[in-house]
């Protein structure tokens, strides 16, 4: 289905079902298919060369209506009944809030985390011009405070549009959850003037500077590229001081870089279910699409001996997990063009989602640490039991679905999903 099709299906539903739920608690079911953006869908033959999003989209099937303005903003989703994540729900599932609602409905739940301080910067490519606007537009919709948040070109001039728009998506996204994880602290968006690694590694080096200069923080990674044998040679580039590297581990079987680089905080994906009737809480599985596994080419840093005989000789993800499935996806604010279409709400999921919520959350638990593998040795100590991270004990993933769940890390989910600010 072409997109002024599915995306017109999305609005339609969208504020169709703002009229019906007046009246109604449930919206009647709505029928709909995964599309994988253009953006993710990069050759093997990249791998090294060009990076991919990690990003996939939940569309609604139904027919076209304009778009209208959102009415009567609050904490709550903008269409009840469906039981997609908010800020709020996220923050109630993850222990991001003091008492939070049993069950975390999203139709109910409206405690935002707060907090957050220092700087996360979002590395991606090409230019979204509406990053701040629809950031504003996000902050309306669920009730979150103004953001501090300032775009930087990372040759000098502002990069060129995304023809597919699928970029544009990805930094919506990234700039969005790194803002709802930790309201306070300030966002930069650093933007590469292409998905080339060319273009991306200056990028990271600019983030890596501007998070140092400012006392320390996080860089979120969205992005990757099938493992490469001379990956190993470009790890120093997530060691500057003071730092903290994110990388998403994928949506597909398998190990990333730069997420399994040792010197990087590898972010997995999780799939969240709720009930159909009440949307409440259910339990928090494995996305069997998620990223992880032995790497290649990179050796087993010393935060990963005490899983030794799980991972062998070699550096193995995710290290940390959050929601990524898209059919249990979070809401977003995208006006720019995807695909020459008029953007708006999307529901997405995808390990995009990971990286900078994953971000903004270490950097809401404020320990700051020195480094990547320093913040993860912190993170492994889980490992031996903590109260940090919740386990997850159930589902598979992986190539012909051979790895699973079990207590303790695994290479569907690392270490578990984040509990509360503690152990960060």
């Amino acid at each position: 289905m072409k997109l002024s099709k599915w995306f017109a299906s999305l609005l339609a539903v969208l504020f169709f079902l703002v009229a019906a739920n007046a009246v109604f608690a449930q919206a009647p079911a709505v029928h709909r298919h995964v599309v994988i953006p253009q953006s993710t869908l990069t050759a093997s033959s990249s791998a090294g060369l060009r990076a991919h999003t990690n990003l996939r989209i939940l569309v609604p099937d139904s027919g076209p209506i304009a778009l209208k303005p959102i009415a009567n903003p609050s904490e709550l989703p903008p269409v009840p009944g469906l039981f997609f994540e908010t800020p709020a729900s996220l923050a109630c599932l993850y222990h991001l809030v003091r008492n939070p609602l049993p069950g975390c409905d999203p139709d109910k739940t409206t405690q935002n985390p707060s907090g957050g301080s220092g700087v996360i910067a979002i590395v991606d490519a090409y230019d979204n011009p509406n990053a701040v606007a629809d950031l504003a537009i996000f902050n309306e919709i669920f009730g979150l405070p103004p953001a501090n948040l300032s775009v930087v070109y990372a040759n000098g001039t502002e990069p060129p549009l995304d023809p597919t728009g699928g970029w544009e998506l990805e930094e919506s996204l990234d700039v969005q959850y790194a803002h709802a994880m930790a309201p306070n602290a300030q966002i930069i968006l650093v933007e590469a003037a292409s998905n080339y690694f060319s273009d991306l590694f200056p990028a990271v080096q600019l983030a890596s500077q501007l998070v140092s200069n400012a006392g320390g923080g996080e860089v979120s990674m969205s992005w990757g590229s099938g493992e490469f044998s001379q990956e190993t040679q470009y790890d120093f580039l997530f060691t500057a001081p003071n730092v903290v590297y994110l990388a998403s581990a994928g949506d597909g079987a398998g190990a990333i870089w730069p997420s399994v680089s040792p010197n990087v905080v590898s972010a997995g994906g999780t799939s969240i279910s709720r009930s159909t009737t009440t949307g409440n809480f259910i339990l928090e599985s494995t996305w069997q699409d998620a990223g992880g596994g032995p790497s290649l080419y990179e050796p087993r840093p010393h935060f990963q001996d005490r899983i030794a005989y799980i991972v062998g000789p070699t550096r193995g993800t995710p290290d940390i997990s959050f929601d990524a499935n898209p059919t249990t996806g979070v809401w977003l604010v995208d006006t720019n063009l995807y695909e020459g279409q008029p953007g708006g709400l999307f529901i997405v999921g995808g390990t995009s989602v990971s990286a900078p919520s994953l971000a903004g959350i270490i950097n809401n638990a404020g320990s700051f640490f020195h480094s990547s593998q320093a913040e993860n040795r912190e993170i492994y100590e889980a490992v031996s039991g903590s109260n940090s991270f919740r386990d997850i004990s159930y589902g598979d993933c992986g190539i012909n679905i051979s790895n699973f769940s079990t207590p303790g890390w695994d290479f569907c989910t690392g270490v578990g999903v984040n509990q509360g600010l503690r152990g960060k």
